[in-house]
């Protein structure tokens, strides 16, 4: 899947402290949020921001401590919040299916083509998927967005074959994706995230391509040695916030309403900026020497429909089937709709 394989771009140090034990909820909480978010990013800007708005809401009741780039990795975050290490995270769609893969159908190659797409299927899932979080003990916060997956590579790809044909990276850890694309017939190879950049300098390395955000590929500078770009976007890399239940439930039902009043202002803030960043990165690497390859109608379509046909096989595998069956139709909706496509 495409959000376990971009969870995995930015890795850091260990998160090492815990935090006291709450007496009652008008006790000052400092909830402790996790993130593989860069420092200073937009995201980590955005999160701050989100969390001096909570302070100020709440009477100080709640702060929010943002550790950013800070956890080795998001199953690590996921493992601390059980213990209480930390009570809330930021994760992208491969780190929140560890906590239940509905969200998996965020990271579906090639399922969404634009940001009005992914939003209206966002709104039309998010109950559901709201409630499946609460019957694992964590409350959902909000969405975030970095932008679009497209694929960097050391040779050109202009069809499904040059794809198929391709060594892939993918995040290792999650066989069932690497299961899903081999009985595709794709090259996927299972790699730590810090090997990126090392494989694909070497001039026969494990892979010889990479699904990324632009802001990633231009960050860790690994589209110098895979200077090539497919100009289609493979797929959203989602985020979302969320906090544990027992955090959750130390907070005072009309502190809770204002803490998601201001992260409804932080979704909306990242969702804004997202095709800005996108844009900026990709123009800033072509100016360095990137090489975008843009496809005929024909080869898109050939690229969807191809797609589509392998979609069906992750429903009730990788992403349980509801969730599947209700982002398919809020797709149909949307496309069916004056604005959709």
């Amino acid at each position: 899947m495409i959000g376990k394989t971009l969870s995995r771009f930015v890795v850091g140090l260990a998160v090492a402290a815990t935090v006291p034990a709450i007496g009652t909820a008008q006790t000052a909480l400092n909830l402790r949020l996790g993130t593989l978010a860069p420092e200073n990013s937009p995201w980590t800007t955005a999160l701050r921001t989100m969390g001096a708005a909570w302070s100020k809401a709440t009477g100080s009741r709640v702060r929010l401590t943002v550790y950013a780039g800070t956890i080795p990795s998001e199953s690590s975050a996921v493992a601390r919040m059980a213990v209480d290490g930390l009570q809330a995270a930021t994760l992208t769609a491969g780190g929140l299916a560890e906590i239940d893969q509905a969200f998996n159908v965020f990271g579906m190659p090639f399922f969404f083509q634009s940001d009005a797409e992914l939003a209206y299927v966002q709104e039309k899932v998010t109950p559901m998927i709201a409630q499946r979080l609460q019957a694992k003990k964590f409350q959902f916060v909000n969405w975030g967005n970095a932008g679009w997956v497209q694929l960097f590579s050391k040779n050109p790809i202009r069809s499904i074959a040059d794809l198929k044909r391709a060594k892939l990276y993918t995040g290792e850890g999650d066989p069932k994706a690497v299961q899903w694309y081999t009985n595709n017939g794709f090259h996927a190879v299972p790699l730590s995230a810090a090997e990126i950049p090392k494989q694909l300098k070497l001039p026969t390395g494990a892979i010889d391509a990479a699904p990324s955000p632009p802001v990633f590929a231009l960050t860790l500078q690994f589209f110098r040695d895979a200077p090539y770009m497919l100009d289609i976007r493979v797929a959203p890399l989602v985020s979302a916030t969320v906090v544990t239940a027992s955090a959750w439930n130390r907070i005072v039902p009309d502190d809770r309403e204002k803490m998601l009043e201001a992260a409804q202002v932080m979704e909306k803030q990242i969702q804004m900026q997202a095709p800005a960043l996108d844009a900026k990165a990709i123009s800033e690497m072509k100016t360095a020497g990137l090489q975008v390859t843009t496809l005929d109608a024909k080869t898109v379509a050939d690229f969807r429909a191809t797609a589509e046909e392998q979609l069906a096989s992750q429903r009730g595998n990788m992403v349980p089937a509801d969730v599947f069956d209700a982002a398919v139709a809020a797709r149909t909706a949307f496309r069916a709709s004056s604005g959709g496509r």
